[in-house]
């Protein structure tokens, strides 16, 4: 954990925001609205909540964050490079023939501060919770912490592990649902039956809550409150805007698939460096 003031953590999600859109036209790669909406709760999570070392990245103690919507890696990637795991220069082979930077995070052996390699929709929920279930066994201490997409809920397997972790009260897993409202075909709850999505997880057994996912303080206090003392897991529905901190690509789904021109980038950064 690092101690960091809210004034240095909306500058680094200003950052971190600028680095994504950047990086994205350098390398012709996608994914932009989907990176953009989750970076203020990996700003939150990498800069004032997670207990981890980037100079011990296998750290047996450390807590865990698995990235399950793995199509926001190139957010994870900059946040990982701004925390320290490695050089902000290696993001300079983004998208390169076989480097380490593709469209989804690689295996933890490959680049350090991963946790898993995801990608494949619903899997990351089931992981975080062995993860879990390994530190009760272990007498371990850490925290397991998983950033799912709202369109990923669709998964059956996001359920199953929900129901097993109610039912062997997990406390130290967390569940962040960056519920931008938008999947790759459509609107979420238009594609299916999503909302009351808090209310699916508390008759799942968990703790829920619904919070704006691009207020930090309201991030960090919502996460110091875990895990919670009555023993079940946590689920934070963060309600975020696709595109978010870019005019426009806000809650514009087809930067789901474009890449930035070049005046699209200077423009971007404009408004990131102004906050307008």
């Amino acid at each position: 954990m690092t101690m960091t003031t809210l004034q240095e953590l909306q500058a680094h999600a200003r950052k971190l925001r600028a680095r994504i859109i950047k990086t994205s036209h350098q390398a012709s790669i996608p994914h932009l609205g989907s990176c953009l909406s989750c970076v203020d709760i990996l700003t939150a999570l990498y800069f004032s909540v997670l207990r981890l070392d980037p100079a011990k990245p296998r750290d047996p103690d450390r807590d865990r964050m698995i990235l399950s919507k793995g199509h926001g890696a190139p957010a994870l990637f900059q946040v990982l490079a701004r925390r320290g795991f490695y050089p902000e220069s290696m993001l300079d082979t983004y998208g390169e023939d076989g480097g380490l930077f593709a469209e989804h995070p690689p295996t933890p052996e490959q680049l350090p501060g991963i946790e898993a390699a995801t990608g494949s929709l619903g899997h990351g929920l089931p992981l975080g919770l062995g993860m879990a279930l390994a530190a009760r066994i272990n007498k371990k201490d850490y925290n397991v912490y998983a950033v799912l997409s709202d369109g990923e809920c669709n998964e059956g397997s996001v359920w199953e592990a929900a129901m097993m972790a109610a039912a062997q009260q997990v406390s130290k897993l967390c569940v962040i649902i960056d519920f931008n409202k938008w999947q790759a075909t459509g609107r979420s709850c238009e594609v299916m039956a999503l909302e009351p999505l808090a209310d699916k997880w508390r008759a799942f057994g968990w703790n829920a809550c619904e919070i704006d996912g691009h207020d930090i303080p309201a991030l960090l206090d919502t996460l110091t409150t875990f895990p919670a003392a009555n023993g079940k897991p946590t689920a934070i529905i963060a309600h975020t805007v696709k595109g978010k901190g870019v005019s426009f690509m806000e809650d514009d789904n087809n930067w789901h698939y474009r890449i930035p021109t070049a005046t699209e980038v200077e423009a971007a950064e404009r408004e990131l460096e102004t906050g307008t």
